[in-house]
């Protein structure tokens, strides 16, 4: 059974600032993810629905429900980051399967970014190593 705990919230606003000041992030239409990574063993989520994007709380909830539920369905095959979504463009329910792909497609990306980090690391340490 999947589910969404409080381990895997982005709460303070600390944690927010410095997902954002890594300054590492993927877009699409209507999706920006900002990512760092963490030292724990899971993923965790913020999210991020401004006003300017839906003026109705209602909308701005169902957002945040959607989003929500893609990545309690996806935290398992997302490497080890604190991910911060920012809704770009608003989106209502006729929009959910574009904004699954979409949301797949961004998860991918990133995972392949951090997972060629890692590789480029452990390469440049070993180059280390053997020079010594």
């Amino acid at each position: 059974m999947l589910s969404f705990n409080k381990k895997a919230k982005l709460i303070k606003t600390d944690e927010f600032s410095s997902v954002f000041n890594f300054r590492k992030r993927i877009t699409s239409l209507y999706l920006a993810i900002h990512y760092q990574p963490n030292q724990q063993q899971h993923a965790r989520l913020g999210l991020v629905v401004g006003k300017k994007t839906a003026k109705l709380a209602v909308d701005r909830n169902y957002m945040r429900r959607v989003l929500r539920e893609l990545f309690r369905i996806h935290q398992h095959e997302i490497c080890h980051v604190d991910l911060v979504i920012r809704v770009q463009k608003k989106f209502e329910p006729v929009d959910y399967i574009q904004i699954k792909q979409q949301f797949d497609l961004l998860v991918n990306k990133m995972n392949q970014r951090i997972s060629s980090k890692s590789v480029l690391n452990l390469q440049e340490n070993d180059c280390l190593l053997n020079r010594n």
